[in-house]
């Protein structure tokens, strides 16, 4: 079903970030001596002899794995590992929903990543001294659920024991499973576990026939859930003594599509949307079914947003025309005069996912249709004398932009691991990719 892809193979099947060029005919390209490299940017047109390989001395670790069918999102999972992990070999946990050809072929995939070392630089790498198991190879075990229809989005719901993850299926249906004994199963020797029989504890039908995108878990209220539709329309889940229970009642106010939601970190109550309708809005519980702020936040569809989970007034949003920004809610959010405190164009296609870093508030993640995933330091500012003499071609680029990752096609989504310290993953049409930058924190 699913394997990881050797991420000491081949070094032209991983991520590309190095041109690697061939300026004379009949030249041996494995002659080092004789290749001549350079660093690739987007947008960089190639020549007729060069090719892209990744740069691995760029990673502290790297690797690809492949499922049956594509994922447009995933979530991972918290375990009892330990938090702040920067130790290797690393282990993580993730679930993620799949795209089959034919509907009834849905999974909802259960994975374990385990034995995962840091990358080698080449050939030549040894590290004698090191106990990080270089040589070994990564492991993935996984488990499948049924599931009816293409997931479009999966959450997972903070919970100190628990595993409950909530599914938006293109039927309509947003299902919630407790997948918790799946995932004990991979580390409690002789539990079995029929993970074919695991069926939704509870389906949310309020939305109809009409499909979504946008789901989120409360994390300062446990079992709290919000889902939004391509018909405008918000609802609340909340739990109760045995199950969950949806509001009649949807939260309106959208002129369209709503396309991803968040709470707020700390505040029990309060939520923001995002739709194609290029407004972000703020809405409190308390106060009814309409939103208490709307700002007109992009020239374009607003696709995703993220709340800063330890600074709350900070907010990001990404449109569908490449631009990102950053909000500072304090600042007349929701009044005529509302800008923005950063705006950001690199990305030359919509955004697709974007992720405030869990433990620094300066550090942002995002990806784009554009094939890239780009890491941000909103901390950094531009020094024009320091600038000065520099190519142009290098001061066209932000200074905030410390890393660009590439390799994948259409990436869909991306995550900061909260426990491992730097590591975030991704998945694309063709996989998912997990890895260290050597300057993430």
């Amino acid at each position: 079903m699913g394997e990881f892809e050797d991420p000491y193979g081949d070094e032209n099947d991983s991520e590309e970030e190095i041109v690697e060029t061939n300026d004379d005919e009949g030249m041996d390209i494995d002659n080092e001596e004789e290749a001549k490299h350079e660093t690739y940017m987007p947008g960089k047109e190639m020549g007729e002899n060069e090719v892209l390989v990744v740069d691995n001395t760029a990673y502290e670790m790297l690797h690809s794995m492949n499922v049956e069918w594509p994922c447009l999102s995933f979530d991972f999972l918290g375990d009892n590992l330990g938090v702040n992990r920067t130790t290797f070999p690393m282990t993580s946990y993730l679930v993620a929903g799949s795209q089959a050809e034919d509907q009834k072929n849905n999974q909802l995939y259960i994975l374990k990543m385990s034995q995962m070392n840091k990358t080698k630089y080449d050939d030549d790498f040894e590290d004698d001294n090191s106990d990080d198991g270089l040589d070994d190879d990564p492991i993935l075990e996984y488990k499948s659920v049924p599931h009816q229809g293409g997931i479009n989005r999966v959450r997972v719901m903070p919970h100190p024991e628990s595993h409950i993850v909530a599914t938006w299926s293109e039927t309509g249906n947003v299902n919630i499973f407790d997948i918790t004994s799946a995932v004990k199963s991979f580390d409690v020797p002789g539990l079995m576990v029929n993970t074919k029989s695991i069926k939704p504890m509870y389906t949310v039908k309020s939305h109809g026939r009409a499909e979504g995108f946008a789901l989120d878990w409360s994390k300062a209220e446990i079992g709290r859930l919000l889902s939004g539709d391509i018909n405008k329309h918000i609802y609340l889940t909340n739990p109760t003594e045995s199950s969950f229970n949806t509001d009649i009642q949807p939260f309106t106010g959208h002129q369209s599509s709503v396309e991803d939601l968040q709470w707020s970190p700390k505040e029990k109550c309060v939520f923001a949307s995002c739709s194609a309708d290029q407004t972000i809005k703020i809405w409190d519980t308390r106060a009814g079914k309409r939103h208490q702020l709307s700002v007109r936040a992009h020239e374009s569809d607003v696709n995703v947003i993220h709340w800063n989970q330890t600074t709350d007034f900070l907010m990001a949003s990404g449109a569908d025309d490449g631009v990102f920004k950053i909000w500072d809610l304090r600042q007349n959010f929701g009044s005529n005069n509302t800008t923005a405190v950063a705006s950001f164009k690199w990305h030359t296609a919509p955004i697709t996912s974007i992720e405030f870093h869990p433990q620094d508030s300066s550090m942002l993640a995002v990806s784009g249709a554009d094939n890239q995933l780009t890491l941000w330091d909103l901390s950094v500012e531009r020094d024009v004398e320091e600038e000065k003499g520099i190519n142009s071609d290098v001061q066209d680029i932000p200074p905030q932009l410390m890393f660009i990752h590439q390799g994948q096609e259409d990436i869909k989504e991306i995550h900061w691991h909260k426990q491992l310290t730097g590591v975030i993953g991704s998945t694309a049409s063709d996989g998912f990719n997990i890895f260290k930058t050597i300057n993430s924190q």
